[in-house]
């Protein structure tokens, strides 16, 4: 539901947020194994992932750590040892260069250009060190690892109109948190400019043997509720987004037998109000 697929059924990649805590939100913490093992993240970046997988279910865990050996396995086995260049090569080179010319006299001129030079160099640095160049390392690491025939590297390049990351980015996105029935919580990002949510459950008990959870958009004209998909044990480790929600009052869950209903059986194990 909250994945997109290609005409042959494979999973297509997804847009990456511009921060790491984003994106463990939205559930990529597999997908960021190959840049993790890359050492393609910050300290900070780093100790975020790894506070994450400390609390994360043991195949998701496993999953990471699968991903990452593979990664630094295959950089490994891509750098085999190269021979020794010709003792002359340099030499050979610096004599097909122009001559150097004299060196001018520094004069008063010199030092404001040298003060300039400077400051253009801080601000390159500074444009390096920017948060959009997480997206373009992200890249250079994967280009990396695809390369040197890495596995499951593909979720980088991604298409950046992916809904997920367009909601969780949208300027006007906001979240609300409500408890499930039964245990855990439903968060709900909001972002009425892109007309769309994303659910994210946590710590929610899977459904019955026979049911699934049933997700409603609840219109604000009291017509019918509209289905919005549905969520097994699997899906409820995911996030999952919900289009067209400009007409609708409110975000509903209930359980349904497998398969899903065309009514919601009440009462509903969670509700959330969209005031969109």
């Amino acid at each position: 539901m909250n994945e997109t697929n290609d005409a042959n059924g494979r999973q297509l990649p997804r847009a990456f947020a511009a921060d790491i805590s984003t994106d463990l939100m939205a559930g990529r913490a597999v997908e960021l194994a190959e840049i993790y093992a890359l050492d393609a993240v910050s300290d900070a970046e780093r100790e975020a992932i790894e506070a994450y997988l400390r609390t994360a279910p043991e195949a998701e865990r496993e999953s990471f750590n699968e991903r990452v050996r593979q990664a630094r396995e295959t950089l490994a086995a891509a750098l085999t040892a190269e021979e020794e260049p010709p003792a002359d090569l340099f030499g050979r080179i610096t004599a097909q260069l122009p001559a150097k010319p004299a060196p001018e006299r520094p004069d008063a001129a010199a030092a404001p250009a040298a003060t300039e030079l400077a400051a253009a160099r801080e601000r390159r640095e500074a444009r390096r060190r920017a948060p959009g160049m997480r997206n373009w390392l992200i890249g250079v690491a994967a280009a990396a690892v695809i390369a040197l025939g890495g596995v499951g590297v593909g979720t980088y390049v991604a298409s950046q109109n992916d809904p997920l990351t367009q909601v969780l980015q949208a300027q006007d996105v906001r979240q609300a948190t409500v408890n499930v029935s039964g245990g855990g919580t439903a968060t709900v990002s909001i972002s009425p400019s892109k007309d769309a949510l994303v659910v994210r459950m946590k710590d929610v008990p899977a459904p019955p043997p026979g049911k699934v959870y049933q997700m409603w958009l609840i219109p604000k004209d009291g017509s019918a509720p509209v289905s919005q998909g549905l969520m097994d044990e699997q899906a409820l480790s995911k996030p999952a987004v919900v289009k067209g929600i400009g007409s609708a009052a409110s975000l509903g869950i209930t359980v349904e037998p497998a398969g899903g209903s065309k009514v919601p059986t009440l009462p509903t194990v969670a509700a959330a109000p969209l005031n969109t």
